[in-house]
């Protein structure tokens, strides 16, 4: 498999594939493709492993997409503005937050993890659930904003925006610390709670998250406006 990721925030990738191989990606993520890709949508893993994903925010069914006969492309992009990453797997884990799977290798395995403390499933900002991918492989994520990237070392800490994780390999800890005392808790604008990152890993963050992105949007949208009125509307000039 060769890839190719374009854009700048409203990035898409496309995978170029030969007559053999398989890709899955998650439903609806599709932008388009060649004429001689075959696509199915199957339950991988069986009823089980649907239901996991459908706990960590994925859909019950994942596509799968084929070339037929000569090699062929299919593109995909996600459905925030944001970027792409790709993760390689060579028998690693790497754990993400929920909906950032886009798309994968047949050799990656997408399961769903749970944080190991009860206050970071708390108040960590992803919940209890995060998604986890092993095997052999290259899977694609994606994520709101700019990415930010690091390494941390044995034993070294970053403290993050509680929506602002992205993903982490395995091996970094993931906790949650008080956002400082109760003024600042309460008027400081960062919340009560920061997520902890401890390495050795690689770590992403994210610039922006979708509930900063549409908190930003609510005051620049019509006040009142629901699917029934707009449909009362149209109706009204269509003559209903």
């Amino acid at each position: 498999m060769r890839y190719e990721i374009t854009g700048d925030n409203l990035q898409i990738v496309t995978l170029h594939l030969d007559g053999n191989e398989i890709v899955y990606a998650e439903a609806g993520a599709m932008n388009h493709m060649s004429p001689n890709m075959q696509m199915e949508a199957k339950m991988k893993g069986g009823l089980f492993s649907g239901i996991k994903r459908k706990l960590s925010g994925e859909s019950l069914f994942l596509t799968e997409f084929t070339p037929a006969g000569s090699s062929g492309y299919v593109a995909f992009a996600g459905n925030v503005p944001g970027r792409i990453r790709p993760i390689e797997l060579h028998g690693t884990e790497f754990l993400a937050q929920k909906d950032a799977f886009l798309c994968a290798e047949s050799g990656v395995h997408l399961d769903i993890a749970f944080t190991k403390k009860l206050g970071a499933g708390f108040f960590g900002g992803e919940g209890f659930i995060l998604e986890k991918f092993s095997g052999d492989g290259t899977v694609f994520i994606h994520a709101c904003g700019d990415f930010v990237e690091m390494d941390l070392s044995e034993g070294e800490s970053v403290k993050v925006d509680t929506g602002s994780v992205v993903g982490f390999d395995a091996t970094v800890g993931y906790d949650i610390t008080s956002a400082g005392g109760i003024k600042t808790s309460l008027f400081g604008g960062e919340g009560i709670f920061l997520t902890t990152l401890t390495g050795p890993g690689h770590i992403i963050l994210q610039s922006m998250t979708i509930a900063n992105l549409a908190s930003a949007l609510r005051a620049f949208l019509p006040a009142g406006r629901t699917s029934g009125s707009t449909s009362s509307g149209l109706g009204g000039l269509l003559g209903d």
